[in-house]
């Protein structure tokens, strides 16, 4: 990047901190610039007619919200909600700035190009799951995609239900069915895989 862009993007790139949990954009704002992650994790979402939550994608570190890319280029409103999925840094690159930089700077173009690139990507992938599977799959592929090397998933109930676009009663009930079966345990904001290849099972054969 040339050192006048370099410059551009100093003097106008603002760095916000966002705890997690923190409402970042609503939908029908007007968006002010590009969201480049620095640190932690974004979480963009849509709430259903029902009045769930349902996660569209995550934007993580080194990633920018491919939406509020789009509504700036195309001067449209933001179609959905984001929220911090932990403590995040952020860096606001104002349009005016982004879109100048994006017409000569190959860096920006391909940050651009790849956040296209993933998100369509991930976009189809979660379609494809809601579509072809049930709430108990669903369920399970959400904690092995998402639980640590220690089999460790950080969530309560009500977070997990958000992500899914369901009640924290319907995951409840699979959970509680899951533990009985042996293959999750419970604590305290926390589900833990207890059998890998039975909560596996759920997803291959159902």
């Amino acid at each position: 990047m040339s050192v006048k862009s370099r410059e551009a993007l100093r003097q106008g790139t603002n760095l916000i901190e966002c705890p997690a949990n923190a409402t970042i954009m609503h939908k029908g704002q007007p968006v002010s610039g590009a969201y480049v992650v620095l640190e932690g994790r974004l979480r963009v979402f849509t709430i259903t007619p029902a009045g769930n939550e349902a996660t569209l994608y995550f934007v993580g570190a080194g990633e920018t919200c491919v939406l509020a890319v789009n509504c700036l280029f195309s001067d449209l409103l933001y179609p959905a909600w984001v929220q911090a999925d932990k403590t995040t840094r952020v860096a606001v690159v104002p349009g005016n700035v982004f879109r100048r930089l994006f017409e000569t700077e190959p860096s920006i173009q391909n940050l651009t190009v790849h956040a296209l690139s993933v998100i369509v990507y991930r976009l189809m992938d979660e379609l494809e799951r809601v579509h072809s599977s049930n709430h108990r799959q669903r369920l399970a592929q959400f904690i092995l995609l998402h639980a640590n090397g220690d089999g460790l998933l950080r969530m309560t109930q009500q977070q997990i239900a958000r992500h899914l676009g369901t009640t924290r009663e319907v995951v409840a009930r699979l959970v509680g069915e899951f533990v009985d079966k042996g293959w999750l345990r419970t604590q305290r904001g926390a589900v833990r895989i207890g059998d890998l290849f039975g909560l596996r099972g759920v997803v291959v054969k159902e």
